[in-house]
């Protein structure tokens, strides 16, 4: 409990989980998991010729359970699953009120890492908290948090969870389909 507040963790290995059990259900090996991620946005890829998602990236996840908040609606889309339905003991994570944005071939989910800290800082004022008293809260660093004013990629996902439980709003408030 902070500040009156429940927060819970994020379960990175409860993510690794499903997708590994979707894996063994659908008989794919890694690379074709990352490959059907990457496809999820297969016309928005063919535009942008970004770097794939690599199937290390979500090996490695069995061994560090921890994962980018990019990378995290890469594998939620494709479980068609929701963040809060990783938060250690939600019953009902999968509620409506939490889904994500849909996103067609041309799109990418994405955090909008502005607004995530623009709210951050919205409520932190409201409490009257430093930044470094608001770290503390959330068990990170000031920098972590002053740093999503700018931040290009990405924060932690179990970050990024804590933050949304703070402020008392969905992780899909955060999140849109991106087009570039």
């Amino acid at each position: 409990m902070v500040r009156g507040v429940l927060i819970r963790r994020f379960d990175g290995s409860a993510l690794f989980s499903a997708l590994d059990a979707r894996r063994v259900e659908q008989g794919l090996s890694w690379k074709q998991v990352a490959d059907q991620l990457w496809h999820l946005s297969a016309e928005l890829n063919d535009q942008r010729r970004d770097h794939p998602i690599s199937p290390s990236t979500l090996r490695n996840m069995a061994v560090k359970p921890r994962t980018s908040c990019q990378h995290a609606l890469f594998i939620l889309r494709w479980l068609d699953r929701t963040p809060e339905s990783f938060l250690t003991g939600v019953v009902d994570g999968d509620d409506h009120r939490f889904a994500l944005p849909q996103a067609g071939p041309d799109r990418r989910l994405r955090w909008s890492l502005k607004l995530l800290w623009a709210s951050l800082d919205e409520k932190r004022v409201q409490e009257g908290l430093t930044w470094r008293e608001l770290a503390d809260v959330l068990g990170c660093t000031p920098s972590q948090l002053t740093g999503l004013r700018t931040a290009r990629f990405a924060t932690g996902m179990d970050l990024a969870m804590r933050i949304v439980q703070w402020i008392g709003r969905p992780a899909a408030d955060f999140v849109y389909p991106a087009k570039w």
